[in-house]
């Protein structure tokens, strides 16, 4: 009786795959696509506290002049620009990872923040931006006062 072989076709097509990009990487060294250096979107997180709304960004690389943050119509929107360093000569670089370029995010906002009281920091490579609630939207809690029921 002969065993049965199972095999992948795409197995050959995955280290086939990883051949030719480490050829082209070998013929080229420190070369990547272009296009990193023209185009990208910052990460970010947002949550919700029972006073406001948080956004977090990770914006290494840049300075406080380098970003532009503002309100219209409900719709946040953060941009700038993280420029190539010129220091260096980009033939030098062996390998170029990071992405470059200006970048431009847009988050709508809920009718309960207050555009006029929004607050940005940058720190260690993050904008933190604190978006704080309207009064009249935040929870009110009301005691109630319970009665025997004789009057």
């Amino acid at each position: 009786m002969s065993a049965i072989t199972r095999r992948d076709p795409f197995l050959n097509l995955a280290n086939w795959q990883e051949q030719v990009t480490r050829m082209f990487e070998n013929a080229f060294p420190g070369r990547t696509d272009r296009s990193t250096m023209t185009t990208w979107a910052p990460s970010v997180d947002i949550y919700e506290t029972e006073n406001e709304l948080v956004l977090k960004a990770d914006v290494p690389d840049l300075s406080e002049k380098d970003l532009d943050i503002r309100v219209e119509n409900n719709m946040l929107t953060i941009s700038g620009e993280r420029k190539f360093e010129q220091k260096v000569k980009e033939e030098n670089y062996l390998r170029i990872e990071r992405t470059y370029g200006s970048f431009s995010r847009s988050f709508s906002l809920p009718n309960t923040i207050s555009a006029e009281n929004i607050k940005a920091a940058y720190q260690n490579g993050v904008l933190t931006v604190e978006m704080p609630k309207r009064a009249e939207s935040k929870p009110k809690q009301v005691k109630i006062n319970v009665t025997n029921g004789h009057s």
